[in-house]
């Protein structure tokens, strides 16, 4: 999640003096600084670090510490933090942990590690942990923590307290308790302020709330984060086929998705992974990035062979080279906007058959309008610097035709990658470029060379 200017100011101070006593050997000095941060801000300091210090650190956690620690860093830190690791060790960080946060965590172990924190688990913890297991790592099911507390609809409240109270306590973020059937079926939600507010002696029956619907297992934890919003929730039930509780989600659970997605949304833009260590060795950085880097040269040259048809035009008025990358650069800026509103509006579930064509059409409306407002402006502009109110006018149509071309770019290629399946977020803003490149020259070197010539 963004952090606030303060805080930003304060993980700065923090990195800047652990990388001094880092530097100087100064192991004392490290503990004392990390021993009272939260373990997600030991994973930040530790995702901020080079890979000689960041191993040094790691060393100097404390060992009850590692597990959290070990959830919260990103996918290859985390790979190079566990090879540093004994086996011993790997177990001792997963004990403790709540059984979605080490379904999480245990995706990520060697097999020799996965089985022997199985065989240290009882029956009941591994059958909950299999149970989340089975659900892949997106879905409501691989999301959901199977620590619920549920009640019987016939019981009185006041059975409920005393319940409660033999119990001892209740998992974390519980706003609500869960009403199931004697077959587990989930039948609605008692709210703990309900409970606590009501005469003990009504049942569960006669206040509890019925209109909140369990989250099927197989729900894409994109949608569920959505639910999470549109409803203000802080927990909520999750069910099998047949309407079974099967475990809860909570709001901590969701706040991670919401930011995995921005997350991804920004670096797929750029062809890179969200979960890319920053401070990865050369090598498989510049591998990583040499890919992307090679479609677009491919793009280039696509576009270079455009202008290369018409460069005897080029050739006769140099005017047109010159003016040349204004044509492209307002194209792929106007592109560009169209693509992130149609993109965020996937992501949101706000585009559907029933409002595209209005869309697209009010994103052609508005490229037309900018196209001949930023036409007349650059038009007047080519013409006093040139001298030439023909080479005006081509670049003015030239625009025109490429604003309204990179409006339906914009709003088209998202939508057929994301039928396709597609995510459009990586390959969208390459498409585009292309797009408003080739078109872009093409009708300006094409109108230039009937025009001028």
């Amino acid at each position: 999640m963004p952090e606030t200017q303060t805080e930003q100011h304060e993980t700065q101070q923090h990195l800047s003096r652990i990388s001094e006593a880092l530097a100087s050997g100064a192991a004392g000095r490290v503990r004392r600084l990390i021993h009272n941060l939260h373990p997600a801000e030991i994973a930040h300091l530790l995702e901020s670090l080079p890979k000689g210090p960041r191993f040094i650190l790691w060393e100097l956690v404390d060992p009850e510490d590692r597990g959290e620690i070990l959830l919260h860093v990103n996918d290859e830190v985390r790979s190079g933090l566990i090879e540093e690791m004994e086996t011993g060790d790997l177990i001792a960080a997963t004990e403790g942990l709540d059984t979605d946060d080490l379904a999480d965590l245990l995706q990520d172990l060697p097999s020799t590690v996965i089985d022997e924190v199985l065989r240290s688990l009882d029956q009941q913890n591994r059958h909950r942990l299999e149970s989340v297991l089975s659900y892949p790592e997106d879905t409501a099911g691989g999301l959901m923590n199977v620590d619920t507390v549920t009640v019987r609809a016939d019981v009185t409240l006041d059975v409920v307290l005393r319940y409660l109270r033999l119990r001892g306590s209740i998992p974390d973020l519980t706003d609500s308790l869960f009403v199931v059937d004697r077959e587990d079926r989930y039948l609605g939600l008692l709210p703990l302020t309900t409970l606590l507010t009501r005469d003990p002696d009504l049942t569960v029956a006669e206040v509890m709330e019925r209109g909140v619907e369990g989250i099927p297992a197989d729900t894409p934890a994109d949608q569920v984060a959505k639910l999470f919003e549109d409803r203000d929730l802080v927990s909520a039930p999750v069910v099998d086929e047949n309407g079974r509780l099967l475990g809860r989600i909570t709001i901590d659970d969701v706040v991670d998705v919401i930011r995995d997605e921005a997350e991804h949304s920004l670096m797929s833009m750029a062809g890179l992974d969200e979960e890319d260590d920053i401070f990865a060795p050369v090598v498989p950085s510049a591998t990583r990035r040499a890919v992307w880097l090679g479609i677009n040269l491919v793009t280039a040259f696509m576009a270079s062979w455009v202008i290369g048809l018409f460069e005897g035009t080029l050739q006769q008025v140099v005017a047109l080279a010159v003016l040349m990358p204004i044509v492209a650069s307002m194209g792929g800026i106007a592109g560009s906007q169209t693509l992130t509103i149609v993109i965020r509006g996937l992501a949101l579930g706000q585009i559907g058959q029933s409002n595209a064509r209005w869309l697209m059409f009010k994103e052609l409306a508005v490229g037309a309008l900018n196209g001949v407002l930023w036409a007349l402006v650059v038009a007047v502009i080519a013409t006093a610097w040139f001298q030439d109110m023909d080479i005006g006018l081509v670049i003015a149509a030239a625009l025109i035709l490429n604003l309204l071309a990179a409006a339906l770019a914009g709003f088209s290629i998202p939508m057929i990658l994301h039928r396709v399946g597609i995510d459009p977020a990586l390959a969208g803003s390459v498409l585009l470029t292309t797009v408003t490149d080739v078109i872009g020259f093409m009708a300006f070197l094409g109108l230039g060379t009937l025009i001028l010539l």
